[in-house]
């Protein structure tokens, strides 16, 4: 299974979800695409597998992954600070993967219900449920 960590700005989420899913599966295949250099570069220190950057990167490893964790800004054009182009959002929510998505309301998007949980304890649950697919070898085809 192909996992694809996309994160922007610092890295620092998909850094978060790297180091976790490594800490139980070390063999794990990780895929990590940031929108700029300095996101990638926390992502391949975290222990990705594979790393790239930009438009074109998401793109592409997009229709490679079986599963697409990240923020949740991933899928909404112009997301975090503006890094998210509509071409990354679209080959984002297109693409034939699961998408497991953690909410931020940040960037002038609110997401109802989550004004009091914590990062970590979302990112804890989004990993917790790629961990789950990973030891029951889950389906990862959206019905």
């Amino acid at each position: 299974m192909k996992t694809l960590v996309i994160d922007a700005q610092g890295g620092g989420l998909g850094k978060q979800i790297i180091t976790s899913i490594k800490k139980d599966y070390p063999k794990a295949f990780v895929m990590a695409v940031g929108t700029n250099t300095t996101a990638t570069a926390a992502m391949l220190k975290a222990g990705a597998d594979e790393a790239a950057t930009g438009e074109n990167a998401v793109m592409v490893a997009s229709r490679r992954a079986n599963v697409i964790i990240g923020p949740i800004g991933m899928v909404i054009a112009d997301a975090m600070l503006g890094e998210i182009t509509p071409k990354m959002a679209c080959a984002v929510a297109q693409a034939d993967a699961k998408r497991i998505l953690i909410p931020f309301a940040n960037c002038d998007n609110y997401i109802a219900g989550i004004s009091e949980t914590s990062i970590g304890k979302l990112v804890d649950d989004a990993v917790g449920y790629l961990k789950t697919m990973l030891d029951n070898k889950t389906d990862t085809k959206i019905c």
